[in-house]
């Protein structure tokens, strides 16, 4: 084969037939030390070996990664995936974009029909459920209704494009989480395609896609920018990483579980930094692990930073793929050719890392992380105390501990139900605030019940996201933990809202086999859909009188969540602490209905006969857990779960889609727009410019996330947004979320920093707003930029590190660079932000190391100047910058243009990298 230039391809021949494949076993043979390799750069090789064509993956890249080398490169590296991952907050953008493309081709006499996914699509359906009900068996089918009535428009246009584009395929609504879906179902392990087999890989357009590198797979999370680019058959390029090995010893010691080993290696990798790098799982404690345990790791990379946390191909891979329905033919295409192709783990390799931490096991205690970043460990054991100090200096309260009489009245609390959330409040409710023994609390009465609500009580208890239901091991343990309460008697706190929102089907089938589902419904952990929910900030609305004594007598209140993310008001704007734990540990919290007591020592609550109930009386053993394991768990239920996954309910079936393959954009519609970004484009980019006299739009600090930048979760109608939508005709009862809306630009642009937790050190208060620097006038920062453009004066955003770390939210590169944003200056990037800046042709600058803003004396207030940018632009090259103050006082200074190759300078001298994609495009056609 012309493009095979080391001659390599050879045949694997298998009881199934006789298939090629580019072998490194060759390659070995030619003298490359391929053993001494990480296997997860083995799959780079491989993949660039079979799709060299010398133009988008030259000789230059495939000997780059020949030779990698422990302390890496700043070379770049092509990789294109075997299949694209979606979910639907970031996937109808992606749509949007690709429908719009096609648009522009048409307008331009050119065949629509050529823009088309060149790699197979898999849309799952899971990010817009929210719990507006919840606690009753109606609440799955409640919550499925408003879902539909929320999102019918965006739900007919993603059936128009699965008809529409060829390799496109939309997993209905209800059906399941997209990583758990790609790990139970989607994922193969090794791919067959036209005679040719190869490592499954992918992106995703959610940074939780390296939940599948716990099966082998290598994937990772793109914005949807770089998904749509590598859908059109466009190479993802990036950094040689560098590969850290994660050595495990040991087992995991009874009473301790994944969620507690998965949140001990948050904080650890976190602290050693890891960012854009690879993580690679090796040594004797691995045998251990499930994939479901490895799974659980691997779900949450993006908070560790790294860009996978890889698990190679083993036996224990084998044995979950046999479990989880996989057919025997699949199962020994995978044994030979990983096998056959230096890709499969014995324990017994010898290779060269980076550098190399180790984590015993047998070290793992029980622990939960909060209250804002996963990172942020505590042991099970000091909860209590370090809630104390996170009151006193993060919200400047002194906790005051009540005597035990008011301990007990406050564990007891009430037996009735809260009221849901759909029904106002009752008004024969009463919130008074009440001080006992130096604590503040807020007695509730709502009719005939009485309850006392304080800071640290639990408001939201939610087993939620793939990260955990993913893993049958917490999930049974969480159904004993609910039958051994039940068995003794006791019941939730009347204040808690519980929800269960299964990553899969699967998960029900199982809990509901084992008889385990009823005693999570008598504790009011009903279904209340099968997507991501609260860990995304889909929690719904709290219930009214909960929601007026924490407003009226600001509470500081928790949720207690089995998801990845906790960042400052991601699960509900009204609660500021929020904890992740194992699913267990929720069941546990909404039992005690608070987190401020010593949980190994203190009881949970009490039963009937006021006799205390302690932790050690309700946790199951993990003989009591394995037992149900092998009782309930066998390939059938994944057979039954994933028979009719595409299929949909009778409301997705009956929903009409036009015909037509050029999708007809409705002016009317607030929810559906053609992308603003590929109209009348010129057939050739504008030469780049340097910057010149921008002003600062927002001046942030540290750990700034996408959930700061991007749109996200809810909004009221004095916003930016509300305000446009009200200006359509849209009721403040039909505003929906951000996510649902991320299809319409001029919604998604309002609602860019408008994050009400965001900090902008330019702005008096808290939230989206900025001051206009010609007037001093304080507005939103929607405002500003557009007073700001009508000067045509150029922006800029000042960071300080780890910005854009969190979700791969494409809208906060598109709605930075709709703003009027040129340029960010920070002091470091998370990796897949600082691509999507460069994909929406924002230029990403970083200080040198040692300086920021405060070292260089910056206040935000400067007029900034950058030059270097429009001559001799190359990779990482260092560039001037003057910032002048208002008596004219001058900051000069130099900073790194964080263009990582050159094929990103191509990006960004076009504008983007969509419109890199449509002018090779027509210049071809």
């Amino acid at each position: 084969m012309q493009n095979d230039i080391y001659n390599i391809k050879r045949l694997l021949n298998t009881k199934n037939g006789t298939f090629s494949y580019y072998s490194l076993v060759e390659m070995k043979n030619q003298g490359f030390d391929i053993e001494k390799m990480p296997f997860s750069i083995r799959i780079l090789l491989e993949n660039a070996l079979r799709n060299f064509d010398d133009f988008a993956i030259t000789r230059e890249n495939v000997e780059t990664l020949l030779n990698w080398k422990p302390e890496a490169s700043d070379k770049d590296i092509p990789f294109k995936p075997a299949r694209v991952l979606m979910q639907d907050f970031t996937g109808v953008p992606a749509v949007v974009d690709i429908a719009s493309l096609r648009a522009e081709v048409a307008r331009r006499g050119k065949n629509p029909d050529e823009i088309n996914p060149l790699i197979p699509v898999d849309l799952v359906i899971d990010h817009s459920v929210q719990v507006d009900y919840f606690g009753t068996e109606y609440s799955y089918s409640r919550n499925m209704d408003e879902e539909y009535k929320r999102n019918g428009e965006r739900y007919q246009f993603l059936k128009w494009a699965q008809q529409s584009f060829s390799n496109f395929s939309v997993v209905p609504p209800g059906m399941g989480i997209c990583h758990q879906v790609n790990l139970e179902y989607l994922s193969k392990g090794v791919i067959e395609r036209n005679g040719e087999v190869f490592p499954d890989t992918l992106v995703g357009t959610d940074s939780h896609t390296p939940m599948v590198n716990g099966i082998g797979v290598i994937a990772w999370g793109v914005g949807g920018i770089e998904a749509e680019a590598a859908i059109l058959g466009q190479p993802i390029y990036f950094i040689m990483p560098e590969v850290i090995g994660l050595k495990l010893t040991g087992r995991i010691p009874l009473g301790s579980t994944s969620t507690d080993m998965v949140l001990t290696i948050a904080e650890l990798l976190r602290k050693y930094g890891v960012v854009g790098k690879f993580v690679e799982v090796f040594g004797p404690g691995l045998d251990s692990l499930s994939v479901p345990d490895r799974a659980t790791i691997g779900n949450m990379s993006p908070e560790f930073g790294c860009t996978v946390t890889y698990f190679p191909i083993d036996d224990k891979t084998l044995e979950y793929m046999r479990l989880s329905n996989r057919s025997e033919d699949q199962l020994q295409l995978v044994e030979d050719y990983c096998k056959a192709n230096l890709l499969w783990r014995t324990g017994k390799e010898t290779i060269t890392y980076t550098d190399v931490l180790e984590l015993d096991l047998s070290t793992i205690e029980p622990t939960i992380a909060g209250p804002k970043r996963p990172q942020d460990k505590i042991l099970l054991k000091n909860l209590a105390p370090t809630f104390v100090d996170i009151l006193d200096k993060g919200f400047g309260r002194k906790y005051s501990k009540p005597q035990d009489q008011m301990t007990r009245w406050f564990a007891e609390g009430g037996s009735s139900q809260p009221a849901q959330t759909k029904a106002p409040m009752p008004s024969d409710t009463k919130i008074e605030e009440k001080v006992k023994d130096g604590m503040k609390m807020v007695a509730v009465t709502v009719g005939s019940e009485q309850f006392m609500l304080s800071d640290g009580a639990v408001a939201i208890a939610a087993i939620t996201s793939c990260t955990n239901t993913s893993n049958p091991y917490v999930m049974i343990g969480a159904g004993l933990v609910a039958k051994k309460a039940r068995e003794r008697g006791l019941d939730i706190k009347p204040w808690v809202k519980t929800s269960l929102a299964p990553g899969s089907k699967v998960v029900t089938d199982y809990l509901t086999k084992a008889d385990l589902l009823g005693d999570l419904e008598a504790l009011k952990f009903h279904v209340v859909g099968y997507g991501c929910t609260s860990c995304i900030g889909n929690s719904g609305p709290l219930p009214a009188h909960i929601a007026k004594a924490i407003d009226d007598h600001d509470l500081v209140l928790a949720s207690v969540l089995s998801g990845n993310r906790n960042f400052e008001a991601r699960i509900h704007p009204q609660i500021k602490m929020n904890f992740l734990m194992s699913p267990m540990l929720v069941v546990v919290f909404a039992l005690a209905g608070r987190v401020d007591f010593d949980i190994m020592n203190e009881p949970v609550s009490y039963d009937p006969n006021q006799l205390p109930v302690y932790l050690k009386d309700i946790w199951p053993t993990n003989d009591e857990i394995n037992k149900v394991l092998s009782e309930v768990l066998s390939p059938k239920q994944y057979e039954k779960s994933y028979a009719t996954l595409f299929d949909g309910n009778d409301i997705w079936k009956k929903l009409e889609i036009p015909k037509e393959k050029i999708y007809e954009w409705d002016d009317k519609s607030t929810y559906i727009k053609e992308a603003p970004f590929f109209k009348n484009l010129p057939d050739e980019p504008e030469a780049l410019q340097d910057i010149k006299n921008a002003n600062v739009l927002l001046f942030l600090g540290d750990s700034i996330t996408t959930d700061h930048i991007s749109p996200a979760g809810s909004y009221g109608e004095n916003s930016a947004a509300g305000k446009y939508l009200l200006s359509r005709g849209v009721e403040k009862v039909d505003f929906n979320s951000y996510g649902s809306r991320r299809g319409h630009d001029e919604v998604m642009i309002r609602g860019t920093f408008a994050n009400v937790r965001i900090k902008n050190a330019l702005a008096d208060k808290e939230g989206g707003y900025t001051k206009y620097k010609p007037t001093g006038e304080e507005m939103s920062v929607y405002e500003a930029s557009v007073k700001y453009k009508e000067t045509k004066t150029p922006l800029l955003v000042l960071a300080g590190k780890e910005y854009g770390s969190g979700s791969s939210r494409d809208w906060a590169a598109k709605g930075t660079f709709l703003l009027g944003v040129k340029a960010v200056l920070a002091e470091s990037y998370e990796r897949i932000h600082r691509s999507n800046l460069v994909g929406m042709g924002v230029l990403p600058l970083q200080y040198k190391n040692g300086e920021n803003a405060a070292s260089l004396g910056l206040t935000g207030k400067e007029s900034f100047s950058i030059s270097g940018i429009a001559k001799d632009i190359k990779p990482l090259k260092e560039i001037n910058v003057i910032a002048v103050k208002d008596n004219g006082e001058k900051i000069e200074f130099t900073v790194i243009a964080r263009l990582d190759s050159k094929i990103e300078i191509e990006y960004y001298r076009n504008g983007g990298i969509l419109q890199y994609v449509l002018r090779q495009f027509l210049q071809k056609a």
